[in-house]
C-alpha cells in the first residue's frame, strides 16, 4: 500500500514536470497514469481503456458544448473586430494612462461575457502592449494585467460566469451558475481589489527603480500565422456605433440570467426522470444549459447583425470548432488521469485520510479541490478529478452539517481559480507565450494577482463563512 502511495506521488509529480516542460497534457496524463499503475500493481491496459478513457469520455460528453460554441463565440468576436472595439472603446472611457485598469476591466468584460480565456489573451495582448508602451509602463506587468482580468474574479467568482470553472460544481452540488450572489461578489470585488493595488504598487516600484517600457525586447508571436490563436484578421463591419459590439456580451448575461432564475424553474422537467434521459433532474443541468443557450443566442445575434458578411463569418465558424478541441480533450486527459488515481487501493487511504482530519465539508472541499487543481495546472480539470472522487461524499456531509451548496459552489470555484497558476500551469505557459516573456520576466505578478490573492481572499471568506453562518 506504501508503494501505491508513492505511485501517486510520482505520477503528480511526473505530470507537473511534463506540463512545465511542455508537454501537451494530452500525451502527459496517460504517462503519468501509467507510472500511477506500474506502483501500485494494477493493469496498465485495462485500466487505460475502461478507467481512464471512459472518465475522459464523460467530461467531453458533459461540457464539450461550452467548450465548443465559447470558442466559435470568441472567433466571431475577433474577426467582425468586435473584441477590438470593445478594448478600444473601454479605453477612451478609462483614458490610455490608465492602462493597467483599461487592461483588467477590458479582459474581464470579455471573459464575463462568455469568450474563452485564451481568446481573450490572444485578443488582449496587442492592445495591453500599446497602451502600456504609451504610458511607458514595464512591459513585464502585461502578462499579471491580462491574468488578473481573465483568471480569476470573472472566471469564478462572479455569479452568473459561463466559463467553464463555474459550471462544474453545479453538476455535483445541484447548483446554478449564480449560486452564492453575495459572497461571489464579496470574493470577486477583493480579489479585482488586491489585484490592482499589486500591479500599481509594482508600476510605481519598476519606474522608481528606473524601469520603462521597452518595445526593443517585442517580438511577434508564433511568427504572426494565423495558428496564434488570434483568429482571422477582422472584417472592418463599421458599426454604427461602438455600443453595438456589446450587445453579444449583453446577451449572454441576460439570457444566462434569465434561464437560471426564471424560464427554467417555471418549466415541467419531469421527462428527465425517465430512463432515456438517465433519470436526472433540473438541478443536474441547469447550469450547463443556461450557459450554452445563453452563448448560442449571442452568436446567432452575432450572425444576424453580420448576416451580409457570412462567408466571413464561416470561416469562424470552422475555426472556432477547430481551437475548441485542443482545450477540452486536455482537460478531459487530467480527468482520466484523476479517474486513474481514484481506482488503485492506495487512493482509498489518501481519501479516508481528508475525511478524517475534522475539517468540515466546505474547507475539506476547498482544500482538496485547490491541491488537486494545483497539482494538475488546471482549474477545470482538478475541480472534476476532486469532485468526480469526494463530490458525492462532500454533498453528503455538507447536507448533514446545514451547510448551503450555493456556498459550497461558489468557494469550491473561488478555490480552483487559486494555486492552479503555478509556474507549470498550461494556462499560465500560454499567456507568458502570446506576450512574448519568461517567468522569470513576468511570474512573479502573475502568480500574486492569480494564486497569493484568490487564495488569500477565499481563506477569509471561508473562515468567516465557518464562524458565523
Amino acid at each position: 500500500m506504501i508503494l501505491g502511495i508513492i505511485g501517486i506521488v510520482v505520477s503528480l509529480l511526473l505530470l507537473i514536470t511534463l506540463a512545465y516542460r511542455g508537454v501537451p497534457v494530452i500525451i502527459a496524463a496517460p504517462i503519468a497514469s501509467a507510472v500511477c499503475l506500474i506502483f501500485s500493481g494494477a493493469p496498465i491496459l485495462a485500466s487505460y481503456t475502461e478507467v481512464f478513457m471512459p472518465a475522459m469520455a464523460d467530461f467531453v460528453r458533459n461540457f464539450f458544448p461550452v467548450f465548443l460554441v465559447g470558442a466559435i463565440f470568441g472567433i466571431l468576436m475577433t474577426v467582425t473586430g468586435y473584441a477590438e472595439s470593445i478594448a478600444r472603446t473601454i479605453t477612451s472611457w478609462i483614458g490610455s494612462r490608465s492602462a493597467i485598469a483599461a487592461t483588467v476591466i477590458t479582459s474581464a468584460l470579455m471573459t464575463y461575457g462568455g469568450i474563452s480565456l485564451f481568446v481573450v489573451a490572444f485578443v488582449m495582448y496587442p492592445l495591453a502592449r500599446e497602451l502600456f508602451r504609451v504610458a511607458d509602463i514595464p512591459r513585464r506587468l502585461v502578462p499579471g494585467t491580462i491574468a488578473l482580468g481573465i483568471f480569476t474574479f470573472t472566471m469564478t467568482a462572479l455569479p452568473g460566469s459561463p466559463q467553464v470553472q463555474n459550471v462544474i460544481p453545479g453538476q455535483f452540488f445541484g447548483t446554478g451558475s449564480y449560486a452564492g450572489p453575495v459572497l461571489g461578489i464579496v470574493g470577486g470585488a477583493m480579489i479585482f481589489v488586491l489585484g490592482m493595488l499589486w500591479l500599481e504598487y509594482r508600476r510605481r516600484s519598476l519606474i522608481a527603480r528606473g524601469e520603462h517600457f521597452d518595445s526593443s525586447e517585442s517580438r511577434q508571436i508564433l511568427g504572426g500565422s494565423a495558428d496564434d490563436g488570434g483568429g482571422q484578421a477582422p472584417v472592418t463591419l463599421a458599426p454604427p456605433n461602438r455600443l453595438v459590439p456589446f450587445l453579444p456580451l449583453l446577451t449572454v448575461a441576460v439570457v444566462n440570467f434569465a434561464c437560471t432564475l426564471f424560464i427554467f424553474p417555471a418549466m415541467d422537467w419531469g421527462y428527465l426522470e425517465e430512463e432515456q434521459f438517465g433519470g436526472i433532474t433540473i438541478d443536474d443541468r441547469a447550469a450547463l444549459w443556461a450557459v450554452l443557450l445563453a452563448i448560442l443566442a449571442a452568436i446567432l445575434l452575432i450572425v444576424l447583425m453580420n448576416f451580409r458578411h457570412f462567408g466571413d463569418l464561416r470561416i469562424g465558424f470552422y475555426d472556432g470548432a477547430k481551437r475548441s478541441m485542443f482545450p477540452i480533450f486536455s482537460t478531459a486527459s487530467e480527468v482520466g488521469y484523476g479517474a486513474v488515481v481514484a481506482s488503485v487501493a492506495a487512493f482509498a487511504i489518501i481519501r479516508d485520510s481528508v475525511f478524517n482530519m475534522g475539517a468540515n465539508a466546505l474547507v475539506t472541499s476547498v482544500v482538496t479541490t485547490s491541491i488537486t487543481a494545483g497539482l494538475t495546472g488546471s482549474s477545470s480539470g482538478g475541480m472534476t478529478i476532486a469532485l468526480n472522487a469526494l463530490g458525492g461524499d462532500l454533498r453528503a456531509m455538507a447536507e448533514n452539517e446545514g451547510m448551503s451548496m450555493e456556498i459550497m459552489h461558489r468557494l469550491t470555484a473561488i478555490a480552483a481559480g487559486g494555486i492552479d497558476t503555478l509556474p507549470h500551469s498550461g494556462a499560465v505557459v500560454t499567456l507568458l507565450i502570446v506576450c512574448g516573456l519568461t517567468h522569470r520576466q513576468a511570474y512573479k505578478d502573475i502568480g500574486m494577482v492569480t494564486l497569493v490573492v484568490p487564495v488569500f481572499v477565499v481563506a477569509l471568506l471561508v473562515t468567516g463563512v465557518s464562524v458565523f453562518a
